[in-house]
């Protein structure tokens, strides 16, 4: 029996040792129970960031995670249940339109989904944005829409009682640096992910200047990681690794969003944010074993059909004109040429600088907030020709966004034809 308190764990991991099952469960059911102290949580996590956690461990502190609270079945739904998650980025609307999609193709959606923090947006903020929309739902709830065939989905905010150590964990590593720890990470997101209920699961991991982890390589890891997680809990799991160097569509904000994502279900919309949902489409269907063509259901309007289905049900009202931001200035080109690059990162930046985001959990964000781009890498721009409208309703907050903006793009007037990269990098799974 290995030592069951605070300082042994955090020593044993310090000097490289592995933890056992039992002080996995210990430790984490003692943070969660408040038997240990946040800075003990913080040393040990610290050190996990320094020392790793081999598989086992890995899927140890996952099911301890899970353990914490309650765990949701769907089983007994009358549709197969299929979830997607996104890793985080810039622009990144894709639950909006994929969600509806899917349900529209015949699975069961229980979309889990946060608020943003820092240059990534949160899926709840862009849905808030829309009037009367409640993130809220009781699981009850929950079960009645994803039974319903006119919905079939829901998109929510986790309830109080789903893995409160990861809620209580990932509070702790937002402010002690050590957010950037794949086996905290994976465990993160499949723990949540798992104790949701769905019996498959797509993920999406973002890779570049935007997203959590730049590095394709680490990236790999990440996938790999909560590929093994989901598939060793029994849920059908894959992995695409997508393209985070530039935004996704022509918005970043809130307001601004949704309104890009209902393009996409009404049969417009940016061709990479069209692309991405359709290839996440395909993968969720796929997973949740059923025969349906998500180009087709998209192009039919019946993914519309239960988006409005979908934000009535959570009382929003679909017809509703969406916020629009008090303030807007244009940032134009300086030169002639293409546009070779787009700093997701700094657009991000510009985005949260304008009241899209938040710096600390529970900060209000402004639903017009945002960054309109208007040209993409490969795309030809002229001098003076708007390359970004910003809008907020607080026109001091301009200063700074032009300042996250600043150099965040290279015009080339040598460059020839110059098509924008693969979207989709790998897949794992």
């Amino acid at each position: 029996m290995r030592a069951l308190d605070a300082v042994s764990i955090i020593t044993a991991k310090r000097d490289g040792g592995e933890l056992a099952d039992e002080q996995i469960d210990w430790v984490i059911d003692a943070y969660t129970r408040g038997a240990v102290a946040d800075e003990q949580m913080a040393a040990l996590a610290m050190a996990i960031v320094w020392r790793g956690l081999d598989r086992r461990e890995t899927a140890r502190w996952t099911a301890a995670m899970i353990a914490s609270g309650q765990r949701m079945d769907f089983t007994d739904l009358p549709r197969p249940t299929v979830d997607k998650h996104s890793t985080g980025g810039v622009g990144d609307k894709i639950t909006l339109p994929l969600t509806p999609l899917v349900a529209a193709c015949g699975a069961a959606v229980p979309q889990l989904s946060g608020r943003g923090l820092g240059h990534t947006g949160g899926t709840l903020d862009k849905l808030e944005a829309i009037p009367g929309w409640q993130a809220d739902i009781s699981v009850a709830r929950m079960r009645e829409l994803l039974a319903d065939p006119a919905i079939g989905a829901v998109i929510c905010a986790a309830g109080a009682g789903l893995v409160p150590a990861d809620r209580k964990l990932y509070a702790l590593r937002d402010v002690t640096g050590t957010v950037e720890s794949v086996p905290l990470l994976a465990s993160s997101i499949m723990s949540k992910k798992i104790a949701e209920g769905t019996a498959a699961l797509v993920l999406d991991v973002k890779v570049g200047a935007g997203a959590f982890l730049p590095d394709l390589a680490d990236a790999r890891v990440l996938a790999r990681t909560m590929v093994e997680l989901g598939t060793d809990a029994g849920v059908r799991t894959t992995a695409l690794l997508t393209d985070m160097d530039a935004p996704l569509g022509h918005t970043a904000g809130n307001a601004l969003e949704v309104a890009e994502s209902v393009e996409v279900l009404a049969g417009g919309g940016p061709a990479d944010v069209v692309a991405l949902t359709l290839a996440l489409a395909r993968e969720m269907v796929a997973a949740a074993g059923l025969d349906a063509d998500p180009a087709e259901v998209l192009a039919s309007g019946r993914a519309m059909d239960h988006w409005r289905a979908m934000i009535a049900a959570q009382g929003g009202d679909p017809d509703a004109p969406l916020p629009r931001a008090a303030h807007t200035e244009t940032v134009t080109a300086a030169a002639d040429g293409v546009l070779t690059r787009l700093d997701a990162r700094a657009v991000g930046d510009a985005a949260w600088r304008l009241g899209a985001g938040r710096a600390r959990q529970g900060d209000p964000v402004q639903a017009g907030a945002g960054v309109v781009m208007h040209a993409k890498p490969g795309e030809w721009v002229r001098a003076g020709a708007p390359l970004f409208t910003l809008h907020t309703d607080t026109p001091e907050a301009f200063e700074r966004a032009r300042a996250a903006l600043d150099g965040a793009t290279t015009i080339d007037a040598d460059a020839g034809d110059t098509p924008a990269g693969p979207l989709i990098l790998d897949r794992i799974g």
